[in-house]
């Protein structure tokens, strides 16, 4: 029976939303090959992560505890994951398709000799299902390395749930420094907002290039993710013509969503805006052309003029809300 190791993702002693959705295909890897599952924990003062943790079926929490740890550099977090994955004897090491999974898995590969592939979205008779041209094509990626390294599209799995119990937390001796030449950390600078991070958001209110500066542009959105609660998202065209910032952007190129309500305002569709987006429970599509192809993946449409009609829905749904 082997064993698969999945990457823990933090934040400020919270953990992150991707992190349960890759337990989540860790799990249906684990009932198709009967392995079992660990998680691994890196960082600084991490315990109450790891606590978090314990919840979920795991057989082993491993902790490396470091300082050198406390900011995910690929170098030392590769190589820190690579030796629990080695000393516990991990045939799969399962991580997000995050952009710190993409920079920290790949390292992780190299060093345990293993293949990878990457922005998986299930699982095939021979391997494993990922998409390409836009989601237009699904490959079929067969490993065939004794330790395999896998990314998980986050958006195409929903949160794992705790399974009950309390796994054993199992601290692990890392030793980054022997990574970490050349390489330091200078600083992080990262969106404030008080609104939910777009790619952990349950509701998000995207918009397109429609949304005009000269007519009001982005600002018609805030009243609306106000009385939902939402994340704010844009089209790869919004934010290309100075619209939006970029890590507004959802599609292929963006962020890749799958919240409970996507509403699309001013969004024509384009298959790498479909691509971020698709996996949404429910969409929400506003457009004053009807034949656009975002009206084909929407649940639910409205055509008209997005600043008209999106605060007069802003207003209606605040006056439901009491």
């Amino acid at each position: 029976m082997g064993k698969i190791l999945v990457l823990a993702e933090h934040d400020k002693g919270h953990v992150k939303k991707v992190t349960l959705n890759a337990l989540a295909f860790a799990r249906q890897l684990a009932a198709k090959s009967g392995s079992s599952i660990d998680i691994a924990v890196l960082g600084h003062q991490v315990g109450g992560v790891a606590a978090a943790l314990q919840g979920y079926g795991a057989g082993a929490v491993h902790v490396a505890d470091h300082a050198d740890l406390q900011h995910a550099l690929a170098s030392t977090w590769g190589k820190v994951l690579a030796d629990i994955a080695r000393g516990i004897g991990a045939t799969v090491v399962v991580g997000a398709a995050t952009t710190m999974g993409k920079d920290v898995l790949p390292r992780t590969a190299v060093r345990l000799a293993a293949g990878m592939a990457s922005d998986v979205v299930g699982l095939s008779d021979k391997g494993y299902q990922r998409p390409m041209w836009a989601g237009n094509l699904m490959a079929e990626v067969v490993i065939d390395s004794p330790v395999q390294v896998i990314s998980v599209r986050a958006s195409a799995f929903d949160a794992a749930d705790a399974a009950g119990g309390q796994s054993p937390v199992q601290a692990f001796a890392a030793e980054p420094g022997l990574a970490s030449a050349g390489v330091r950390f200078v600083k992080f600078e990262g969106t404030q907002s008080s609104r939910p991070d777009l790619a952990e958001a349950s509701i998000v209110v995207s918009g397109g290039r429609g949304l005009k500066p000269e007519k009001g542009g982005f600002a018609v959105l805030e009243p609306l993710a106000d009385v939902l609660g939402a994340a704010i998202g844009a089209s790869r065209a919004a934010v290309d013509d100075g619209y939006a910032p970029n890590d507004y952007q959802v599609g292929q190129t963006g962020k890749v969503v799958a919240p409970q309500l996507y509403v699309a305002v001013a969004i024509s569709g384009a298959v790498q805006h479909l691509a971020g987006m698709k996996n949404s429970k429910v969409i929400v599509a506003i457009n004053t052309r009807e034949d656009e192809p975002i009206f084909k993946v929407a649940d639910y449409g409205l055509v008209g003029d997005a600043f008209t009609v999106v605060p007069e829905l802003a207003q209606k749904l605040k006056a439901m809300r009491g």
